[in-house]
């Protein structure tokens, strides 16, 4: 009798044993199973480190600059393009030609009759027109040919942007009136238009 309880009491200890681990490695299984699941649908936490951003390449604007050139024994005025760089607003771009066109031109083929040593003062668009200030060395020398090539260059120049502009000419703050020892008269504003029904080269 004896050894049957004991038979019977061997094997409910062992399958209460196995219960337990059977209970202990299924709820290991089901947390493993759920975080796996919570880590596959939550994204990923932000990283506060922003990747570098590309380097910017300088913005360029293209402008004319006007020289002067003997064509067929004959004074033009002719343009020629430059770039600009970090340029974007107008009185920007008219600023950095100006200061182009009184460095004197590079090309050996293009001449200047504006005097070396002439500095921009200011240039400006106001609502009347284009602005050009220039220091008193502009009015220095040359006969009547060379003040009206410098005009020429001054004018053409102040209205690459717009060839219809009307071009207000300044000397230190004051409008250009006479140009020059010979008399050169400028009504002003000044266009292409006018300039070419006025003055010849």
């Amino acid at each position: 009798m004896q050894d049957q309880q004991q038979a019977r009491r061997i094997p409910v200890g062992i399958i209460a044993g196995l219960s337990a681990a059977l209970v202990t490695a299924g709820g290991g299984a089901a947390w493993w199973a759920w975080n796996s699941m919570l880590s596959s649908t939550t994204p990923p936490a932000p990283t506060t480190a922003q990747s570098p951003k590309p380097a910017q390449p300088p913005t360029e604007e293209r402008v004319q600059v006007y020289w002067l050139n003997n064509v067929n024994n004959k004074i033009e005025v002719v343009p020629n393009a430059i770039a600009l760089e970090d340029a974007d607003e107008p009185s920007e771009i008219l600023e950095g030609a100006f200061k182009q066109l009184l460095a004197g031109p590079a090309d050996p083929a293009f001449t200047s009759t504006i005097p070396k040593g002439t500095k921009l003062r200011e240039v400006a668009l106001e609502p009347d027109g284009v602005h050009v200030d220039l220091s008193k060395e502009f009015t220095d020398g040359g006969g009547s040919a060379s003040m009206t090539g410098r005009v020429a260059q001054v004018l053409y120049t102040a209205s690459t942007l717009d060839p219809g502009a009307k071009v207000w000419i300044e000397v230190e703050g004051k409008p250009l009136e006479v140009l020059g020892g010979e008399g050169l008269m400028l009504e002003q504003p000044l266009t292409r238009e006018t300039f070419d029904e006025n003055f010849e080269l």
